[in-house]
């Protein structure tokens, strides 16, 4: 284990998994509202890389009425008021639906907002890796990335989280 993975390690056994889970939904929330402002009067589309059951969806869609919201993810699995129509969901694995997304949204994206992350170290790893991969030839200049994974995405600059935010596992990236 790095140093700062065991860092990492000895902050997160300071709370019990409902705490985690609620410092890193603060954070999203926070940081979603702060991303809608940022990109208020930007073009583009948004992506919600995850549904699960379709909170964040249902957020981003009260919040940002105007956008085009394209939803990805494996399965529907969400309430039923909170599922997008079959024109913004993606459905099937990341490794298929991103790459296809590239030909159709080059350059489009203004606010992806990434929540794939799960308690499978492994599974995260891939995911992260397969989304910074993707990512970048999505992403329309000065979009906002918001990621409850850390990726990598060497052509954009990661930025600080708000003051408020309780959550080390949350994270805001922005392309050039």
């Amino acid at each position: 284990m790095t140093a700062v993975q065991e860092a990492q390690s000895n902050r997160e056994d300071r709370y019990s998994r409902l705490e985690r889970l609620l410092f890193r939904l603060e954070a999203q929330h926070q940081c979603l509202n702060w991303a809608f402002r940022e990109i208020k009067d930007r073009p583009g589309v948004v992506f919600e890389l995850g549904l699960g059951h379709g909170r964040t969806y249902d957020h981003l869609r009260r919040h940002l009425p105007e956008r085009e919201i394209f939803v990805f993810d494996r399965e529907v699995d969400c309430f039923p008021d909170c599922t997008p129509d079959a024109d913004h969901l993606m459905l099937g694995k990341f490794s298929d639906t991103l790459p296809q997304a590239r030909a159709r949204f080059a350059g489009q994206a203004i606010l992806v907002n990434s929540d794939a992350g799960t308690y499978d170290d492994g599974y995260n790893r891939e995911v992260a890796a397969l989304v910074s991969a993707s990512l970048p030839d999505l992403l329309a200049p000065g979009a906002i990335v918001l990621s409850d994974l850390p990726l990598n995405l060497p052509q954009a600059r990661r930025l600080p989280l708000p003051a408020t935010v309780r959550s080390e596992q949350f994270f805001i990236y922005q392309s050039p």
